[in-house]
C-alpha cells in the first residue's frame, strides 16, 4: 500500500518542556501520561470539575518534550488553560506554530513525533512535523468517512463543551481515561459513572440506510421520541450523540432511515 497523508488544519501543536512536565499534565488530564514514549500516543481530555468535557488531545513524545496534539480553533483557550494551572511548576508551554498534525496512512514505522492513533490504530499514523511526509495526497473526504465509520469523534465538532459527561463520548472504548492512574480533574465524577451508574446517552456511529443526513438533525423513533442528534456527517456515515435506551428501535433522521453502525 502506498502512503497517504492528510495535513489536518484543524489541529494544532502545544510543547511542554521542563522537568516537571510529565508531572504537571498527569495530574490535569484523563489518561496516563506516563504512558507516552517515542512511538507511543496517549488520547486524553481536560474536564471540568463536574466530569464534563473542555479540550482533548492526542500526546506524543519528542524527546524530553510533550507535544500535545490539539483543536486549532481552541488552542489559544486550552494554553490559558494551562498556564492557570502552570504556577511554580517547572513547565514551559509553547505554541509550536511551525509545526503540523498529519494523518498518515500505509505507514507502519514509529518514532519520536509520531505514533498509531491512540484512538483507533485503523486512523493510521499521527504525525507531528515541520513538513510534509513523503507520501500520495490523502483525501479529506476518505479521511473523515473512515472517522466516521469508526465512530471517532472530532474534538467539539462533536463533543458538546461542558455538556458531555467524559465517558458519554465514548471515551472508554477510544482508550482516552485511566482508571488506574490516580487524579485528574473530573476524576471523582467520571470514576463514579464507570463504577456506580449506566450510561444513558453517549455518541455513537450511525449509517443512513438511504437519503442524506445532515449535522444537526433529530434522531427519532418510528413513533416519534426522540433518541438523539445528528454531529458530523458526510452524508451517509455520521456520529451521533444518542440515547442508548433506543439502541434497538428503528430511527430515523427527518425522515432518512438510519441505523446504528
Amino acid at each position: 500500500m502506498t502512503d497517504q497523508a492528510l495535513k489536518l488544519d484543524t489541529r494544532a501543536v502545544l510543547r511542554l518542556s521542563g522537568h516537571d512536565a510529565c508531572n504537571f499534565l498527569q495530574g490535569l488530564v484523563t489518561n496516563d501520561v506516563t504512558k507516552v514514549a517515542a512511538g507511543q500516543a496517549v488520547y486524553a481530555a481536560l474536564l471540568t470539575p463536574q466530569g464534563k468535557f473542555l479540550y482533548d488531545m492526542i500526546i506524543m513524545a519528542e524527546g524530553e518534550d510533550l507535544l500535545l496534539d490539539v483543536e486549532a480553533a481552541r488552542k489559544d483557550e486550552l494554553l490559558r488553560r494551562l498556564m492557570m494551572y502552570k504556577l511554580r511548576a517547572d513547565v514551559t508551554i509553547t505554541d509550536e506554530t511551525s509545526l503540523s498534525v498529519w494523518a498518515v496512512w500505509g505507514r507502519t514505522d514509529t518514532a519520536s513525533g509520531q505514533a498509531p492513533d491512540p484512538r483507533d490504530a485503523a486512523l493510521g499514523t499521527r504525525l507531528i512535523s515541520d513538513k510534509k511526509p513523503d507520501a500520495e495526497d490523502l483525501t479529506t473526504e476518505d479521511y473523515e468517512a473512515k472517522r466516521l465509520r469508526l465512530g471517532v469523534p472530532d474534538s467539539s465538532r462533536d463533543m458538546a463543551v461542558e455538556k458531555y459527561f467524559w465517558l458519554e463520548t465514548d471515551a472508554e472504548r477510544l482508550n482516552g481515561v485511566s482508571f488506574t492512574k490516580g487524579c485528574f480533574i473530573g476524576q471523582e465524577l467520571t470514576a463514579r459513572m464507570k463504577h456506580r451508574t449506566a450510561l444513558k446517552k453517549k455518541l455513537v456511529a450511525v449509517t443512513a440506510k438511504k437519503g442524506t443526513l445532515r449535522t444537526g438533525q433529530s434522531l427519532t423513533t418510528d413513533e416519534g421520541k426522540t433518541a438523539g442528534e445528528i454531529r458530523t456527517t458526510d452524508g451517509t456515515h455520521a456520529i451521533a450523540y444518542f440515547r442508548l435506551e433506543f439502541a434497538d428501535a428503528s430511527l430515523n433522521a427527518d425522515g432518512v432511515p438510519v441505523q446504528l453502525a
